[in-house]
């Protein structure tokens, strides 16, 4: 199993971006796919959560700014991210099934 996320970088307060990753050697429809982060000196934390038939739940403080999807013809998330403010700093990963972990890509918000 193999996930490739992309897309993070370096964006100034109410910025956006669009985080990417790229599932391979599993039924990719079949998963829930899942953003967390973690900050600096902070536990990991789940950020948005989309299950396999397209229902989504989000963390109370990204409600509204942020919006995961996915394409399961190209075995692909993604996590849309407005509004950005320096506490979204963090480094973000991509999780299959709550079990398959990718590498992490930097996020970071600094004007």
């Amino acid at each position: 199993v193999q996930l490739q996320a992309s897309g993070g970088g370096l964006v100034r307060p109410g910025g956006s971006l669009t985080l990417s990753c790229v599932a391979s050697g599993t039924i990719f429809s079949t998963y829930a796919m899942v953003w967390y982060r973690q900050a600096p000196g902070k536990q990991r934390e789940l950020v948005a959560a989309i299950t396999n038939g397209g229902r989504t739940n989000y963390a109370d403080s990204v409600k509204g700014r942020f919006t995961i999807s996915r394409d399961n013809p190209k075995n692909t998330v993604y996590l849309q991210m407005n509004n950005l403010q320096p506490e979204d700093t963090a480094v973000y990963y991509c999780n299959q099934g709550y079990q398959y972990w990718g590498q992490g890509t930097q996020v970071t918000v600094s004007s």
